[in-house]
């Protein structure tokens, strides 16, 4: 919402708004323009004529009970959003992890390319200061397609990549099926290129869709049409090349490229991100060059600090695959352990996925699994964030993960447990990010 709250000001539009807390995103907001408000109440509406909301706002929100009894236009945050990508050509990532990431690095490929793209991008790109911008100039809009309530097949976009299909969102799309049908349809509706992540087995079926576009795969299979080579893994960055299929590029190479983020699944985001922009016009040694320039993503993979010599590092992978994938950036880091602090998001995600978490913790030495942030969701009888130190118990005998129900919990635990070249891992997409701050303020472990 505060990303497109920045791009609607941008376009010259009156925005307010109102949110339970202040934060660094309302502020820019405020310093953007914007009408802001702490706290919610019937008169922030004022003269609007339309009141947007996102999906964490009840039904009995005195905002939008005020907007109803006055007639105004209420509408959901997809709505919004396709509103304002119907004033571009739009390019959507989805895919249930790696969008965010694989968004902002599309984004720049395209700058890189002198195409001026606008963006809305949900998390804030470093050394951009946000995840959204309205440039004038250029004819398309890169954005973040969020998948999770089905509102991604509203926002008519004419290019689209998918990195990944895993299950997630059962509870809005009732089965699987359903959830692996609307990525078909996402694709489908499409008329520009796909592109689609080969080493993703969900992704890779929507690659036999017949589809207007062009599909274009990626990935470290042999059957891609832009194949991943010649990877090397560093503690804070990775290098890469790649080969095109029936490509004109000399030699049929592109590289190398360098990252400035670490891990395989970021080499693959960025090749996705890689991929599209060329499509899309940008020269090979332009969007390589659109990829060197970034340098992460707010929460994804984010160095909090180092203290004591133990260094914090923050993420915000939720899924079993994110998990895993972060877990094998991190271990290729040569740290001399890595200390895990896991926080399932959701009742009902965990009450669906807690099986799927048993393999997740390989490469983790030690594990700590907090109890469920809610997002809104009511707490559901006996779903709690044990049933994941259960099940990756019953996976390997010798796993050492522990329960530790509150982030005070966590704490306490973890400073009895770290030590000198350390890697304390913090993953989840809820508060467990305010817990590397809170180590590094107080004091040194075993203290």
């Amino acid at each position: 919402m505060n990303a497109i709250g920045s791009v609607l000001v941008a376009m010259g539009h009156h925005v307010s708004g109102s949110d339970s807390a202040d934060s660094p995103a309302l502020q820019r907001l405020r310093q953007l323009g914007a009408e802001t408000h702490v706290g919610h109440d019937l008169n922030w509406i004022g003269a609007a004529d339309v009141v947007a909301r996102s999906t964490a706002i009840p039904a009995d929100n005195v905002e939008l009970v005020e907007a109803e009894r006055r007639g105004l236009r209420v509408w959901r945050r997809s709505e919004l959003l396709a509103a304002v990508c119907a004033q571009r050509r739009t390019a959507a990532v989805s895919g249930t992890h790696g969008k965010t990431t694989t968004s902002a690095m599309l984004a720049l490929v395209l700058r890189a390319g002198g195409l001026n793209p606008s963006m809305i991008v949900g998390g804030d790109i470093v050394g951009v200061g946000s995840g959204a911008g309205w440039d004038p100039l250029g004819e398309w809009l890169v954005v973040e397609a969020d998948e999770s309530d089905g509102t991604f097949l509203e926002l008519g976009a004419e290019a689209v990549v998918v990195t990944s299909v895993e299950p997630d969102h059962l509870d809005f799309y009732g089965s699987e099926g359903a959830m692996r049908a609307a990525f078909a349809r996402f694709v489908g509706d499409a008329p520009g290129p796909a592109v689609l992540c080969l080493d993703d087995r969900g992704a890779a079926a929507l690659a036999e869709f017949h589809r207007p576009g062009p599909s274009i795969t990626y990935g470290v299979s042999d059957s891609a049409d832009l194949r991943i080579s010649d990877v090397v893994l560093g503690r804070a960055d990775a290098r890469f090349s790649l080969s095109v299929k029936g490509g004109s590029v000399e030699g049929g190479s592109v590289g190398p490229v360098v990252l400035s983020v670490p891990g395989l699944h970021n080499i693959r985001n960025a090749t996705a991100a890689l991929a599209l922009g060329n499509a899309l016009g940008v020269a090979w040694d332009a969007a390589v060059a659109g990829i060197g320039s970034y340098r992460g993503v707010a929460r994804r993979f984010e160095v909090r600090g180092e203290r004591d010599g133990v260094t914090y590092i923050d993420d915000y992978g939720h899924l079993p695959a994110e998990v895993s994938a972060t877990l094998a950036a991190a271990h290729a880091g040569g740290w001399e352990r890595i200390v895990t602090v896991f926080q399932p998001h959701r009742y009902s995600r965990t009450e669906a996925l807690w099986r799927d978490f048993a393999r997740a913790f390989t490469g983790s030495d030690v594990t700590f699994v907090t109890d469920i942030y809610p997002a809104g969701e009511r707490p559901r009888p006996g779903i709690t964030g044990e049933l994941i130190v259960r099940a990756v118990r019953a996976a390997d005998s010798v796993a050492d993960v522990r329960y530790a129900p509150t982030l005070d919990d966590a704490v306490a635990q973890l400073r009895q447990v770290l030590r000198p070249g350390d890697l304390c891992l913090t993953l989840g997409a809820g508060d467990v990010t305010t817990l590397p701050g809170r180590m590094m303020a107080a004091g040194s472990p075993g203290d």
